[in-house]
């Protein structure tokens, strides 16, 4: 299986870190690149909609906002039982690892579309749908009885965050638009994977760049982040599956499965659950899961998934 050129990027980034080299990437570039692979992965996924829109869809998307409530309710027992971690901090890793990376997501798609194994060009409205259960989730397990909870605060964090505005918004406008994306098709279709690039290579240098906090951090929380999107993965392979999805729809729902938000969740657990240590669960998703999936998991879940459909 060859690797992915945009993986190369993120190598780059990594080593570039480790040798100390005086890069300097603009805090302000990275959010642009972060806002527009999500513009660019919601048009897309929002022109497929349009022709492919169905009632199938009903039920496949129930099952995957499922898929977004079980992997939590996994998580949180293994952190807090096994781990020995602090409620609030069990519940806000486990909403992490319930929620997904778009960044994951974009590398599975670039490295489906690599090895040309078709998927479901609708596949991002699954993205979305899997953004909020977690965090509701992740809430309920935290019970924190004696705190007023911030609704209003709370509820503009999740629905308002940048990930599902730039998001839904894309799908819509690309559900909308139709075939008239094709004026912008240039700009967001095509420069796409040059953008994956440059973001991997960011994300590289921050993930390198916590190996100080990943070393400080117990054996079980790096235990738990390789081993979490194995579980995530299977469950999500296996309800891929289930639901009728094609081959590269099963892998895309089980890199996702296997994915831990570090964009959304975060944001959504300093209002829910402000006194969580939520360093651990950025380290853990950032730092730990992220590479594993990007290195190794998603050829991983390639492999698996195939053996399944076989």
């Amino acid at each position: 299986m060859v690797l992915d050129i945009s993986i190369a990027f993120f190598m780059l980034g990594v080593l570039a870190t480790l040798i100390r080299s005086e890069i300097q990437f603009p805090k302000a570039l990275y959010q642009s690149l972060t806002l527009f692979l999500m513009i660019a992965i919601g048009l897309k996924g929002g022109v497929a909609l349009s022709e492919h829109a169905s009632w199938q869809l009903v039920p496949q998307s129930i099952f995957v906002i499922m898929l977004g409530i079980v992997i939590p309710l996994i998580a949180f027992p293994v952190l807090f039982l096994i781990g020995q971690l602090e409620r609030k901090d069990a519940a806000s890793i486990a909403a992490h690892y319930g929620s997904v990376s778009i960044g994951t997501y974009a590398v599975a798609v670039a490295f489906l579309e690599a090895q040309q194994i078709e998927y479901e060009a609708y596949f991002p409205l699954f993205v979305v749908l899997l953004e909020i259960p977690a965090i509701a989730v992740g809430i309920a397990l935290a019970k924190n009885k004696g705190k007023v909870l911030n609704r209003k605060a709370l509820a503009h964090e999740i629905f308002c965050n940048q990930s599902m505005v730039f998001m839904l918004g894309g799908l819509a406008i690309g559900f909308w638009a139709g075939e008239r994306t094709a004026t912008i098709a240039p700009f967001f279709f095509d420069l796409f994977k040059g953008v994956l690039a440059l973001f991997l290579f960011e994300m590289g240098m921050v993930a390198a760049s916590r190996l100080q906090q990943v070393k400080s951090t117990s054996s079980f929380i790096l235990s738990f982040g390789v081993a979490m999107p194995l579980v995530g993965g299977l469950l999500g392979c296996l309800l891929g599956v289930a639901i009728g999805l094609s081959t590269g729809g099963a892998i895309l729902l089980a890199s996702l499965g296997a994915s831990a938000s570090y964009i959304a969740v975060p944001a959504a657990m300093r209002v829910a659950i402000p006194d969580a240590n939520h360093g651990l669960s950025i380290t853990a998703s950032l730092a730990i899961t992220f590479p594993f999936n990007v290195l190794v998991g998603i050829p991983v879940y390639v492999v698996f998934t195939q053996w399944f459909v076989s």
